[in-house]
């Protein structure tokens, strides 16, 4: 399988930068909001391009692809850890990543917001792992 990490490894690095720039701006400044929001949907777009690398990558794994498809991202999480994409704490980890995620889509306050900022040097580290992981064991080698 030639699995493509490129994608996911730039959605990476997009929320690298927007944290970076949320550190420089003043708390309480328009520019924080907007870089805030801007961590928030990296995260979001990060979270989503995740499950489905994952669910392409569970389809080396497996002789049912529609079956594959089928599952939810928590499932798709268990079923990396079998695989050994993933560990068993680092899944803990991301069922609570993907459970605020379901939060802050429906709820964009300010409170939600700082939430999932307390949550990316993990997020990041477990996501960066991840796509290592992928490209090292199913894709092209390059990210």
């Amino acid at each position: 399988m030639n699995l493509n990490t490129e994608h996911y490894a730039r959605c990476i690095r997009t929320l690298e930068m927007s944290l970076s720039q949320l550190e420089k701006a003043e708390p309480e400044s328009i520019e924080y909001e907007v870089f805030r929001n801007a961590v928030v949907k990296g995260f979001e777009l990060t979270l989503e391009t995740a499950g489905k690398l994952l669910r392409k990558a569970l389809k080396a794994y497996s002789g049912r692809p529609k079956e594959i498809d089928a599952l939810t991202y928590k499932d798709a999480l268990r079923h990396a850890a079998k695989h050994d994409l993933v560990s068993t704490e680092e899944v803990e980890r991301w069922f609570a990543y993907r459970d605020n995620r379901n939060s802050t889509a429906h709820d964009y306050g300010v409170g939600f917001a700082e939430d999932t900022l307390k949550l990316m040097p993990g997020f990041v580290n477990d996501a960066r792992r991840l796509e290592s992981i992928l490209r090292e064991r199913l894709g092209n080698g390059e990210a």
